[in-house]
């Protein structure tokens, strides 16, 4: 489960520097019981709304139901955090 003022922590902590290994390392330290991966915006499903959105990056839950991971809207089933830029245009 991740709670909507851990989201909210993970979203001031990811904006604090550049979106990139380094900030993947700083989130898995500070949360170590949650998984987090990197991508662009572009990659994710656009039937799927974020969890959390920011201007440079948008945040969507990983579900590991079923030892199975894919994305969920259920903050009750979530394991992790994808971390998508968003592209500035």
């Amino acid at each position: 489960m991740i709670a909507a003022d851990t989201l909210s922590q993970i979203a001031q902590r990811a904006a604090q520097g550049a979106l990139g290994e380094a900030t993947l390392a700083t989130l898995k330290q500070a949360w170590p019981e949650l998984r987090f991966t990197l991508c662009s915006d572009d990659d994710m499903p656009a039937r799927m709304k974020p969890a959390l959105s920011e201007e440079r990056f948008n945040l969507y839950l990983i579900g590991g139901s079923e030892h199975c991971l894919s994305l969920t809207d259920d903050p009750e089933r979530a394991i992790g955090v994808v971390l998508a830029q968003v592209d500035e245009e």
